[in-house]
């Protein structure tokens, strides 16, 4: 369901490039890494994980931001919903972000990924390629996140209208060993971001 970290497709060899990772990485200045915000729609996962982007960029350091639903417009966009597809969502993005920490950028997931295993897996798929991890809980109550629904998708969601919605009546299984959580009481969205990135020092 949430596939399984380094998967690889039948009779395909790993092409090795001539340039090591050592070698782009001094080229760029920086190591790379992921960030893997997790939370639930509306937490601010990605206000926070923009926020953390643009510090970054704005000290000469590359970073790009992957947002859950602008993934789903393209290399997810042929994916549902159900169990099966949202773990099939979170390996793709993993896969995709293990790719940009690989080039020495720092890679910014800001995705619900409800699933312990899909995270677990994530992390997997970074760390058995020696690469940095760090799983982010933006930990904003369900009250809370249903009082901004900014999207409108928690009122459909309790009209009946989308089922399985994470937090209404779909799973959100909280992360058992974050490296950090962040909550209301770490302030607006720069000062959460601030204590994200203390993270790569």
């Amino acid at each position: 369901m949430d596939g399984d970290a380094g998967g690889t497709s039948p009779d395909v060899v790993w092409q090795p490039g001539l340039i090591e990772r050592d070698e782009r990485w001094e080229s760029t200045g920086q190591q790379g890494a992921t960030i893997w915000f997790t939370g639930l729609s509306g937490s601010g996962k990605s206000t926070i994980a923009s926020a953390c982007e643009g510090l970054l960029v704005a000290s000469g350091r590359a970073a790009y931001m992957l947002d859950g639903d602008n993934i789903r417009h393209g290399l997810c966009g042929d994916l549902g919903f159900s169990d099966e597809d949202r773990g099939e969502n979170m390996r793709r993005v993993a896969e995709v972000a293990r790719l940009f920490a690989d080039s020495g950028t720092i890679a910014l997931v800001a995705l619900i990924s409800p699933y312990l295993a899909g995270r677990r897996n994530a992390r997997a798929i970074h760390e058995g390629a020696g690469l940095k991890f760090l799983e982010v809980f933006v930990d904003t109550p369900l009250e809370v996140c249903e009082e901004r629904d900014v999207k409108g998708f928690y009122a459909l969601a309790r009209t009946g209208q989308m089922p399985g919605f994470t937090g209404v009546d779909g799973p959100f299984e909280r992360p058992e060993a974050p490296d950090l959580v962040l909550t209301s009481d770490d302030g607006p969205a720069v000062a959460a971001a601030t204590r994200v990135l203390d993270l790569l020092a």
